[in-house]
């Protein structure tokens, strides 16, 4: 699992529910290098990855926010958004911010139903 950058739990389940804090594309402890396309996919990564950890996927997700540093890349992020959860569309908001953390270029989090086992 990735570390967090801040003082935050990067999920939480609430009953039925997983709560996944925003992921930016952060390996192995750095900001992936290749824009938008390229912190979005390591992003949908980490997201996948701490889905997993609690038994979910990217099919469980029922809702996403998604954070842009500029609107300008909306649609590239619309392929890879479309291109990674498939068929499957979650209710979703997509917002352009001044700033993410640590220089990221997107940001997204997520809500999950899952019922527990």
């Amino acid at each position: 699992m990735t570390k967090p950058v801040g003082p935050y739990t990067p999920i939480v389940r609430a009953g039925d529910w997983l709560i996944a804090s925003g992921q930016v594309g952060i390996a192995d402890g750095a900001l992936v290098e290749g824009g938008m396309a390229a912190e979005l996919e390591q992003a949908l990564t980490n997201l996948e990855n701490l889905l997993a950890g609690e038994g979910a996927s990217l099919a469980d997700v029922t809702k996403t926010t998604v954070f842009l540093t500029t609107m300008d890349d909306y649609a590239a992020m619309n392929e890879i958004y479309i291109r990674r959860f498939g068929d499957h569309r979650p209710a979703r908001s997509a917002v352009a911010v001044a700033q993410l953390p640590i220089g990221a270029s997107i940001e997204i989090e997520a809500s999950a139903y899952t019922p527990a086992s």
